[in-house]
């Protein structure tokens, strides 16, 4: 292994834009947004000294970068973009669309705040709302996992049991701006671990004719529909498979989410994305005064581990489910939703929502120790004072 990879110090966006260079797509069609413009505009510098075989397509906006990218997978071409917050709600009704065709398109979104009021600062309301349109999501925690997320993505999104879009996540400014120490493996490593894509219905195969994009009514939706669901229900297991080969070349093993001294907790926080590397600091410290704090790390949010989620949390008195988005029903954040669902007639804890960080607000040690200090009120006396608690706002 240390003959095929190299420390070097990388943000999150240069992580990315380089784990992209490896990977080496035929296409890849982009339009600039804050924070995630560094990733296309690297890419770009690659192209133009040659570094990689990519034909760069520059739009004239994130509709049209996705639009381009679903006519090139459709063709038979490996393709990629990247995004952020407005960029990505622009994309919208192409988004579904790449996913409705079943096209293995990566597409790195660098999380911000969605407007308004205007804010380029980080939260995940961007991907949150874009949960249901059919993309595998998986989120990192920090720059070395934002680059192994996006190698892996490609291998997931291109196995012909799946054949589903992907979105790798990073936090906005906090991972995709910071300088950190990051592991890469050689191209070579990495090209041999992506493999070659070999389409099974590209559009110019002119041997074999095919419709793309058809009208699709009520006699055949429902049934397709069915299984781009069913689609999503069996990448679970290859997004495993795919991790576990991973851990055996990188020895960076990962999984649907990571738990951290989760084995013996009596209250534990469940998060996403790099608020869990400062949470770590906190249940250290709450571990040194005997208090049995854990944590659970969403990497995987779709396909949802519902299962796996239920038993990892079943014995743990008070759960506080940590959003960094709001669904604005009064009822909490989204991944707190998903996983009350899921444990809907499960017997467990008490589980409450802390909703944080929005527009980039930062999170403090302090924060997340006043989220401990509720769990552990609620795990004494099993009383919940507040469903859904706002986590540093001034009310």
């Amino acid at each position: 292994m240390k003959g095929m990879s190299k420390l070097v110090g990388m943000t999150g966006n240069e992580a990315v834009a380089e784990a992209m260079r490896q990977i080496n797509p035929d296409v890849v069609a982009a339009y600039p947004i804050t924070p995630q413009t560094e990733i296309v505009q690297i890419y770009s510098g690659y192209v133009a000294d040659g570094k990689t075989d990519t034909e760069m397509v520059t739009v004239e906006s994130e509709h049209s970068a996705m639009s381009a990218t679903i006519g090139a997978a459709s063709a038979g071409a490996r393709a990629m973009t990247a995004t952020s917050a407005n960029g990505l709600a622009l994309m919208w009704e192409v988004v579904y669309i790449c996913a409705s065709m079943r096209l293995p398109v990566v597409m790195p979104v660098v999380n911000r705040a969605l407007s308004g009021p205007i804010n380029i600062h980080n939260d995940h309301s961007d991907t949150m709302g874009a949960r249901d349109s059919g993309w595998i999501q998986i989120y990192s925690e920090n720059a070395q996992e934002a680059y192994d997320n996006t190698v892996m993505a490609t291998k997931i999104a291109e196995n012909k049991n799946v054949l589903l879009p992907v979105m790798v996540m990073m936090d906005g400014f906090i991972i995709s701006h910071a300088l950190e120490p990051i592991t890469m493996l050689s191209d070579e490593a990495v090209r041999k671990f992506v493999g070659a894509y070999k389409p099974e219905n590209p559009l110019l195969d002119m041997e074999h004719p095919l419709t793309v994009g058809p009208l699709d009514l009520f006699d055949w939706y429902f049934e397709h529909k069915r299984q781009q669901a069913q689609a999503m229900i069996d990448s679970k297991a290859y997004i495993l498979k795919v991790s576990k080969e991973y851990g055996k070349l990188t020895g960076r093993h990962y999984g649907l989410f990571e738990e951290y001294m989760l084995d013996d907790a009596e209250i534990a926080i469940i998060v996403i994305g790099s608020t869990a590397g400062t949470a770590k600091q906190v249940i250290k410290g709450l571990r040194a005064k005997g208090v049995k704090a854990g944590m659970l790390k969403i990497r995987v949010f779709r396909p949802f581990p519902a299962a796996e989620i239920v038993k990892a949390i079943k014995g743990i008195k008070a759960v506080g489910v940590m959003d960094k988005a709001d669904s604005f029903d009064a009822v909490g954040g989204p991944l707190y939703k998903d996983v009350r669902a899921a444990m809907y007639g499960k017997r467990g804890g008490k589980i409450v929502n802390f909703i944080y960080g929005l527009g980039g607000r930062d999170v403090t040690e302090q924060n997340i120790e006043a989220v401990f200090e509720d769990l552990k009120k609620i795990a004494d006396t099993g009383k919940v004072a507040n469903q859904v608690t706002y986590l540093g706002v001034r009310e």
